[in-house]
């Protein structure tokens, strides 16, 4: 039989876009690289349950690199390493290029909030012989899905005194957890009449905190009251300073391989965890570019960017214009000659779900890096949409580095969407595309992604890292 190959079937390998698993694509060093890189982002997350504890981290990463403070007003040169920290819950870092700031600088953008529980302003109750706080869910979550599982406390409370003390309870293994709890099977045939989106409601995700009631007969609420006792004693803290705090509940449990063959990490805040991580790495690793390098990690993506850490805030314009001033050079030029990655993960392909997606259009584990050109919901609603021509020389980029990539985007026309912080950026006149790791099970408290997606997706930011366009 002829081995030699008809004119039709080269003519359709040089013009059919052909998809095979990324894996058989890379060699078996490359997949052992995958797999030593993902060991340190594992221990990264673990670090890092909260923006404010992302933050932490980061600074110790880039402070061992060689990162300073930012210091205003001050002229910057070639090889200068800095950063600014927005509040302790958002951050940006600036590696100095060596071509003129006016020709433009590059972005990665990422967001370092996860979908989790937090505690009201006034949380503390008892009832039925038992102490609980009262929540409010963060950003979009299946609230039946964060019952009946070991849970974790973490945040800062700022006392009366205006001392601000740090709350990390449940992560080691010498720790009490705290849990929402759930009805039983056999009194819950009310519970189950209701929607699944209605399974748990907002109101009864109620947190499990204590049940052991402080040693007076003549006193009211004595669980309420030794709870509080116990804070005061561990945290100097009164009932009225839960005013003044920021209290999170997240998954107790610490990130781990995934299946026999260990190639993914299943995990809590992968969204978008793992796309700051792997943008802090290729900047944190990178040499002098020609063009500067900014990575900006900011909050409050899932609500909405807002407020004063989120990505519609100025702190990471005026880290720029900052860095421009001193040259003379107006920031609106270096913006608009700007290039930006906007880092944000994208739905994988489950086959246990597969009436979601529309399979040429999706994006799959151990395919590599995602690049998404639009997002947004029904109609393209909430996108900036990126243009042809910088669509192209992303694509050109990353071909040129030898990273594995694939297209994709979030679920079936009206079938849903989502949005990033791609318009944040492209609004300040920024040309910007949706790049980041394709997840499974995404804003659970345990999400799953392919270790060569996640070293696939570092891979395209060090290609960036000295993109000159």
């Amino acid at each position: 039989m002829s081995t030699e190959k008809s004119e039709a079937q080269k003519l359709k390998e040089a013009l059919f876009l052909e998809r095979k698993h990324g894996g058989l694509k890379l060699p078996e060093e490359e997949i052992r690289r995958a797999e030593w890189y993902c060991e340190d982002y594992k221990k990264f997350l673990d670090s890092g349950k909260t923006e404010r504890e992302v933050v932490t981290t980061a600074i110790a990463m880039a402070e061992k690199q060689g990162y300073e403070p930012y210091e205003y007003g001050r002229k910057y040169t070639a090889g200068d390493k800095v950063y600014l920290n927005n509040r302790g819950k958002s951050i940006v870092f600036a590696l100095i290029g060596s071509d003129p700031i006016e020709n433009g600088v590059n972005i990665m953008a990422s967001h370092i909030d996860s979908p989790r529980i937090d505690l009201k302003v006034n949380p503390v109750y008892e009832d039925g012989e038992l102490c609980l706080f009262k929540t409010h869910y963060y950003g979009g979550v299946k609230k039946y899905q964060w019952t009946a599982m070991p849970l974790a406390l973490h945040g800062v409370v700022v006392r009366q005194d205006g001392v601000s003390v740090t709350v990390s309870v449940g992560e080691d293994e010498n720790d009490p957890v705290f849990c929402v709890t759930d009805l039983l099977p056999h009194l819950s045939a009310d519970q189950m009449k209701r929607t699944l989106g209605d399974g748990i409601r907002g109101e009864e995700l109620n947190l499990l905190v204590g049940s052991y009631p402080y040693r007076d007969e003549e006193i009211s609420q004595a669980i309420k009251l030794n709870i509080l006792r116990i804070l005061n004693e561990k945290y100097g803290m009164v009932e009225k300073d839960f005013r003044s705090a920021e209290l999170s509940i997240v998954p107790a449990f610490k990130a781990r391989d995934l299946g026999f063959d260990r190639s993914m990490v299943a995990a809590y805040g992968q969204d978008d965890r793992v796309c700051a991580y792997t943008s802090l790495t290729a900047l944190l690793h990178a040499e002098t570019p020609g063009r500067t390098l900014v990575c900006v990690l900011a909050d409050k993506e899932e609500t909405g960017s807002g407020g004063t850490t989120g990505m519609n805030a100025d702190y990471w314009r005026n880290l720029i214009a900052g860095i421009a001033r001193p040259y003379g050079v107006d920031a609106r030029q270096v913006f608009a000659n700007s290039k930006c990655l906007s880092a944000d993960v994208n739905i994988a392909f489950d086959p246990t779900f597969p009436e979601v997606h529309e399979k040429m259009n999706v994006s799959f584990a151990n395919y590599g890096v995602v690049l998404t050109k639009y997002t947004g919901a029904r109609g393209k609603a909430g996108t900036s949409d990126a243009s042809a021509e910088f669509t192209g020389e992303i694509q050109r980029m990353l071909d040129a580095n030898g990273v594995l990539w694939q297209t994709g985007n979030l679920g079936k026309v009206d079938q849903g969407g989502g949005g990033t912080v791609a318009g944040c950026l492209a609004q300040t006149d920024i040309d910007t595309i949706d790049i980041g790791v394709p997840v499974l099970s995404m804003h659970a408290p345990l999400e799953v992604a392919a270790k060569i997606d996640v070293y696939s997706t570092y891979r395209a930011f060090c290609a960036f890292a000295k993109h000159e366009g």
